[in-house]
C-alpha cells in the first residue's frame, strides 16, 4: 500500500481592518482569501509584491505594529485535522 499526503504551507499575514474589508469585498463566490490575493496580483501584470517592500510611509508604524500584534491576539487557531 502506498500513501501520499500533500500538505500545503500556509503563511499568516497581517492586515488593517481597512485592507481587511476591501479584500472581503474583492472575493468572489467561494473564494478563498488566498484566491483573492492571487488573482488581484496576476491582473496586474508581472509586477511583484516585493517592488512595495520597505516603502512605509508615516510616523505611526509604532501605532499599527501595536494594532497588529493586538489583532493577532484575538485571531482564534483552528486546528487541522491530518
Amino acid at each position: 500500500m502506498h500513501m501520499h499526503i500533500v500538505l500545503f504551507m500556509t503563511k499568516i499575514i497581517s492586515l488593517s481592518e481597512d485592507a481587511y474589508r476591501t479584500l472581503k469585498r474583492m472575493k468572489m463566490g467561494n473564494e478563498s482569501f488566498s484566491d483573492v490575493v492571487i488573482r488581484i496580483t496576476r491582473e496586474g501584470g508581472t509586477r511583484s509584491l516585493l517592488e512595495s517592500a520597505g516603502k512605509w510611509e508615516g510616523d505611526d508604524i509604532g501605532k499599527i505594529f501595536k494594532e497588529i500584534l493586538s489583532e493577532r491576539e484575538k485571531a482564534a487557531s483552528r486546528k487541522v485535522r491530518i
